[in-house]
């Protein structure tokens, strides 16, 4: 276990939701000027259509007391209550929907129906008179009034019907494409929930940053009023002392906001009751870095990346809904039936049924079909085009993350040993401060080298942790690294 600050590598795993969403990197917090960002540059905020998972569905009651929450609780809930996956997981419901609509098409369809009518009929309207000779002599104009009751199952079947055989297709890979993407919600959300509950993190630990900060003007201020009513030094050096206490108060008030709103970002992205106030934990799950190779990160990502995979299957599906059309253009075959009984009473019907065999047969459509073809080409071409733009876009993912993994390895190093020379700068800095060798110079701007410097070690540590996360998120195996961080389970 790792203390804060860190990065936790689960905020940058998974595939993305929709197509394109998981090639955004998470939220990076706010640097104090002099700071340098992590390599590779600032990550970009998540904008729409990927704001959708920074909301969730408030569920439970508040209590009056905070609830602590850890990183695997954060992610849990939000895959519990985020809009992102609800919404994902309601698609797959509408495309199983449509699926079984079209499937209706090609299974059989049966109604039953139960009549009782009374009729009273002219028959000369149908060419039958009341002629006293030839085959209908003697049969009245006006027959009737009488009862007709009728019982009958009817039954329509398709026996040869390619249209509906390739949009029923089309449909089966729409659902595949539906449920690749709820599983590419489930793990940008585990992205998207574990990069706010580090950035909360990260936020508590900036603050507390800049109030120790804010403790050393004050120590600073009173030492510098200490001396000049010894004598030491000048009135100059008890100003200086004045305006950078004020300064580093200001930043510790803006510090502690940026945590506080963190949070409740946090706690609208995991659906917590309104109002309920949690902790945190601040030690998070280390995982190592993935000892795998470009090629074999960018292979794998192929397999796993449910983001591509959908498209994929939305290629498919384009393509079986243009042979559902070519299907239309070709001669379909279709029995209809029906049985049941028909009589003047119910208790003397009799058994009759009705069985047809039609085959239609299309013959001109007044271009419709060409019609149709056209932008279903068109849709094809539009499917495949996104499909290799995203099969570009993880190799780059993954690319860009193995370049950020080896620059920030040495930032981190290179930073680890500024901070620590500053610390020893700092020191010396008070110690010819207060011997009256110095000038409280030399102490305002070591103060200001140690937060730059504390601020530049948190880049480089969160930025060599975001590239083995982003490096994970790639991959596509957010839930694999989920479910190792809760012992296998879930």
């Amino acid at each position: 276990m790792r203390a804060v600050p860190l990065l936790l590598v689960l905020t940058a795993v998974g595939a993305g939701f929709p197509a394109g969403a998981a090639a955004q990197g998470p939220p990076m917090m706010p640097m104090r000027a002099g700071s340098q960002a992590p390599a590779g540059g600032s990550a970009p905020t998540l904008n729409p259509p990927t704001s959708i998972f920074l909301g969730g569905v408030p569920s439970g009651t508040k209590t009056a007391n905070a609830i602590p929450i850890t990183v695997v609780d954060a992610i849990q809930r939000a895959l519990d209550h985020n809009l992102g996956v609800l919404t994902a997981e309601q698609e797959v419901g509408r495309a199983e929907g449509a699926r079984w609509r079209m499937l209706s098409e090609l299974l059989p369809n049966v109604n039953g129906r139960v009549s009782e009518t009374r009729e009273k009929l002219n028959l000369a309207a149908f060419g039958f008179g009341s002629s006293t000779s030839g085959p209908f002599a003697g049969i009245p104009s006006i027959v009737g009034p009488f009862n007709v009751f009728d019982a009958r199952v009817y039954l329509s079947q398709a026996v040869i019907d390619f249209g509906a055989i390739n949009d029923a297709r089309s449909e089966a890979h729409n659902v595949s494409a539906a449920q690749y993407t709820y599983h590419g919600a489930r793990s940008f959300v585990i992205h998207v929930a574990a990069t706010l509950y580090t950035q909360a993190l990260a936020a508590a630990a900036r603050a507390d940053a800049a109030r120790a900060q804010a403790e050393t003007a004050q120590a600073l201020y009173n030492q510098a009023v200490d001396l000049k009513q010894g004598g030491l030094v000048a009135g100059i050096d008890v100003l200086r002392a004045e305006v950078e206490l004020n300064s580093e108060t200001q930043r510790a008030t803006s510090a502690a906001n940026d945590s506080e709103k963190a949070k409740l970002q946090l706690a609208r992205v995991m659906g917590l009751p309104i109002g309920q106030e949690f902790t945190l934990d601040a030690t998070v799950p280390d995982l190592p870095k993935p000892d795998l190779t470009l090629d074999q990160a960018v292979a794998l990502a192929y397999d796993h990346r449910a983001d591509y995979q959908a498209a994929l299957e939305r290629v498919r599906a384009a393509e079986a809904a243009r042979q559902a059309i070519i299907g239309e253009a070709l001669p379909s075959v279709h029995v209809n039936a029906d049985y049941g009984t028909i009589g003047l009473t119910v208790s003397d019907a009799q058994a009759t049924y009705t069985l047809t065999g039609g085959l239609t047969v299309p013959i001109f459509q007044g271009g419709k079909t060409r019609g149709r073809l056209l932008e279903a080409d068109a849709d094809i071409r539009k499917r495949r085009t996104e499909a290799e733009d995203l099969k570009a876009g993880i190799y780059y993912d993954i690319r860009t993350a193995f370049l950020d993994l080896q620059a920030t390895d040495q930032q981190l190093q290179v930073a680890t040993k500024a901070r620590d020379l500053a610390a020893q700068q700092l020191t010396q800095s008070r110690d010819r401060f207060a011997a009256g060798v110095g000038s409280n110079i030399e102490v305002i701007q070591a103060q200001e080298a140690v937060a730059v410097a504390n601020e530049q070690y948190i880049s480089a540590f969160y930025g060599y942790d975001l590239a083995k996360g982003a490096l994970i998120r790639g991959i596509g195996t957010a839930e694999d690294a989920l479910r190792q961080l809760m012992g296998g389970s879930r």
